[in-house]
């Protein structure tokens, strides 16, 4: 249950403000945010599982992020890394229409992908949203369409856009942002396949269980000269911080 905020072209100063919380199981392997010594051009931390990654930015001011499109389907095997989206957004020359026009998405499982460089940002579902080039706004992401209105969805967005239409977006705001930890009342919690624990728990938008839960938080500032910073707090399975990483690329 990944969440994504981002701001496309709202503050003259910093065009693209985007601030996610990665979910994922503890036990599976990861490297923090560093630049890739095999792939010097991608910034990103890695999933040591299948390879990829699920966040990262690149040269010329691109950027992607993929999340997994929640379904009570069986998993289909075979399917290729959603991972490597990211990664092949990155480090080829396409833009982002050209290169998410391009996918072949009965390759993966479900997935809704964010591609960006200086000039656009597209949005894509293999779930029955095309390939779109969005209009300067403020959104958010999970694991569904964009702009899906899950509760934890619609209150970090509103709290997203008073921090970015205030000027106030930098690091510490919008890490403290999704530090939120506040679940849906009991009595809201729909019964579905998951236990009920783990639903509850995966309505905060930061997550807290001792098998699955939020990994890491994620800041990505890109300003008007065109240089990209991205931040990166990990954590432990119980919520507590391990690590942080600080890198930045600039415009060629």
């Amino acid at each position: 249950m990944c969440l994504i905020l981002f701001a496309w072209k709202i503050d003259p100063d910093y065009p693209l403000v985007l601030v996610a919380n990665r979910d994922e199981f503890h036990q599976r392997p990861t490297q923090s945010l560093h630049r890739w010594p095999d792939k010097p051009d991608v910034i990103a931390g890695r999933d040591l599982q299948a390879g990829g990654t699920w966040l990262g930015v690149g040269p010329s001011g691109k950027l992607a992020a993929v999340t997994n499109y929640r379904e009570e389907k069986p998993k289909r095997t075979g399917k290729h890394s959603r991972g490597e989206l990211v990664t092949d957004f990155l480090l080829g020359s396409e833009t982002p229409q050209e290169f998410s026009s391009s996918i072949d998405c009965a390759r993966y499982a479900g997935f809704s992908l964010l591609t960006s460089d200086a000039d656009e940002i597209c949005y894509l579902s293999n779930r029955g949203d095309a390939v779109t080039r969005l209009s300067p706004g403020i959104y958010g992401l999970s694991n569904a369409s964009l702009d899906t209105p899950w509760p934890k969805l619609l209150r970090t967005r509103e709290a997203f856009r008073n921090i970015v239409t205030t000027g106030d977006a930098n690091e510490t705001t919008l890490m403290r942002l999704l530090a939120d930890r506040q679940m849906s009342s009991a009595a809201a919690i729909e019964q579905g396949a998951l236990p009920f624990a783990l639903a509850r728990a995966i309505t905060a938008p930061f997550i807290v269980t001792p098998e699955y839960g939020t990994r890491c938080t994620t800041v990505v500032l890109r300003n008007s000269a065109g240089q990209t910073s991205i931040s990166e707090r990990s954590y432990d399975a119980s919520g507590t911080p391990v690590g942080e990483a600080r890198l930045s690329i600039s415009a060629n």
